[in-house]
């Protein structure tokens, strides 16, 4: 049998799951193909952040996402004594959403394929594995196991860190993999109930505690090089792991435990002619930053839109290397903060645990501050790909500041009101897709026919923004086709942030990323750089 489609994506894990329901969204014909007969049931990731929590907003699932997890869970850095040696606790909503939160993964796996029932266009099929691809001038065919194929105009590989695709293609994996490998032991009926994360760093044997939703617990431990997998099965091993944390290990109710791998490995592209790379399949970092969940859905917000685009006509097919230029650079420093972590507390040296403590207790106000909100996290930050930077405007008008410059960085998501005065996040008060954001300002009244014209086949927001006190009179001077949006004041409303920029207005990517920001004045030109720089046709 043979069935056709515009993107095949390969694994129904979380990001093929996720690219999916973007994709499927955006009217574009995706079909997920899996091996496996179902969802896998047991946790892997514990933590999703405040951007994949906006990309689950976008997908139109976050209300179902939410209820399992734990928002804003707060960890501690211990030693082997038990002494805090930082905490991590970043209360911030600068995107929404909170930067923290324990989560379920298998649960919000199940969310994510039912969101895809949503579209006609969207399909997952499991028991189905790919034995074979090969690309041709138009797309690439897929040879299946049963011997059907799949015609697809561009396919995603998203089937995990040993990804067949990527070693079919001679893809590169480089990085390390630690020595020592990683037990993982969850339990029902939380023996603790506490709501925080406990990562220590013990000289004698380095563990996490984490508490999940739904009463759930896990601890992982380091395995040491001279203990092999089959530990796993010894109850009195695992008991004796336990047995420091808890006041009777043998009447936990164990749902499952596990040995794995410490890998940190980039591939050497994401991108062979019409066959992506995303998720684990591009990369993979140690689970202590706890990034590699959420880089995953930043590969599929990145090159979801992307894709579409392309499918649909709007975009020349060079807009899709953009999605290596951009997310290579960001996933490289990511697996580099998680790779530092995890050797500062899982190093089972005295010496250096001792090191370690000694920086620690000696830390300023000020750093043990920036541990608390998290400012070791980097941010995406593009200076390549579909981003234009426009120079720093030296007009009288403007005070002279040395600000920062945010294209290539991401949008802001304040609470704000719609035309009707409802409060509401600011992506919910837009609208998703491209947006053409002005403070106070009517955008037609700087844009050409022309430009006009290519927003309306992008299918673009123009977004009018002004204090909630003007919301009324505006609503009825509005142009027609502009969403006017009321802000509400304060330290995090949108008024503050153009307030810090010398800039009035800003075109936002539908993965929320600042394209440009200019005055104006300027928009018509700059927004035509900026279809310039996504291939737009």
């Amino acid at each position: 049998m043979t069935t056709a489609c515009d993107v095949l994506v390969v694994g129904a894990g979380p990001v093929g799951l996720t690219l999916a329901n973007l994709l499927g969204q955006q009217g574009v014909d995706v079909l997920v193909v899996e091996r496996e007969l179902e969802l896998i049931d047991y946790p892997r990731a514990v933590g999703i952040d405040d951007e994949a929590l906006r990309a689950m907003q976008t997908a139109g699932l976050v209300d179902e996402v939410l209820p399992h997890t734990i928002p804003d869970q707060k960890i501690y850095m211990v030693n082997g004594d038990r002494v805090i040696l930082s905490e991590v606790n970043p209360t911030t909503r600068e995107f929404g959403w909170p930067r923290r939160n324990g989560f379920v993964q298998p649960l919000v796996d199940q969310v994510l394929l039912a969101g895809l029932e949503r579209f006609p266009n969207a399909t997952a099929r499991f028991g189905a594995e790919v034995t074979d691809l090969v690309e041709d001038a138009d797309g690439v065919v897929a040879t299946l196991a049963d011997g059907g194929t799949v015609r697809a105009r561009y396919v995603v590989a998203a089937e995990g860190g040993a990804s067949p695709t990527r070693k079919r293609l001679g893809i590169s994996f480089e990085g390390e993999t630690r020595p020592s490998d990683g037990i993982v032991i969850d339990v029902a009926n939380d023996p603790i109930g506490t709501p925080h994360a406990v990562f220590g760093g013990d000289p004698a044997r380095s563990y996490a505690s984490i508490a999940l939703p739904h009463g759930i617990r896990r601890w992982e431990f380091t395995l040491f090089e001279e203990e092999t997998a089959d530990v796993v099965d010894d109850d009195a091993y695992i008991f004796g792991l336990l047995a420091p944390h808890v006041p009777d290990p043998t009447r936990l109710d164990i749902i499952r435990r596990r040995v794995y791998r410490h890998h940190a490995r980039i591939a050497g592209r994401f991108r062979h002619g019409r066959i992506f790379l995303a998720g684990d399949a591009a990369h993979v970092m140690p689970v202590v930053g706890g990034q590699g969940w959420n880089s995953g859905i930043r590969d599929a917000f990145n090159l979801g839109w992307k894709l579409a685009t392309v499918v649909k006509g709007l975009s020349a097919d060079g807009l899709l290397d953009t999605y290596e230029t951009e997310r290579l650079g960001h996933v490289t420093q990511m697996v580099a903060v998680s790779l530092g972590m995890a050797k500062e507390m899982t190093d089972h040296d005295p010496a250096k645990a001792a090191e370690r403590d000694r920086i620690a207790a000696n830390r300023t106000p000020e750093e043990r501050e920036a541990q608390t909100r998290q400012a070791f996290k980097p941010q995406p930050k593009f200076d390549q790909g579909v981003v234009v930077h426009t120079p720093l405007p030296e007009f009288k008008t403007l005070p002279a500041r040395d600000v920062p410059r945010l294209a290539g960085s991401i949008f802001p998501q304040p609470r704000a009101t719609d035309a009707d005065g409802a409060e509401m996040l600011l992506d919910d008060a837009t609208g998703q897709g491209w947006r053409v954001i002005t403070w106070n300002n009517d955008p037609t009244a700087f844009l050409s026919a022309e430009r006009l014209a290519v927003l309306d086949r992008l299918g673009a927001r123009l977004v009018q923004v002004v204090p909630k006190a003007q919301l009324p009179w505006a609503r009825k001077q509005a142009t027609a086709g502009v969403t006017v949006v009321g802000d509400l004041g304060g330290e995090s409303s949108l008024q503050a942030w153009f307030d810090a920029r010398p800039f009035g207005a800003v075109v936002v990517r539908p993965d929320h990323v600042i394209a440009a920001e200019c005055l104006t004045q300027e928009l018509d030109d700059v927004l035509g750089k900026v279809f310039e720089a996504a291939c737009v046709a």
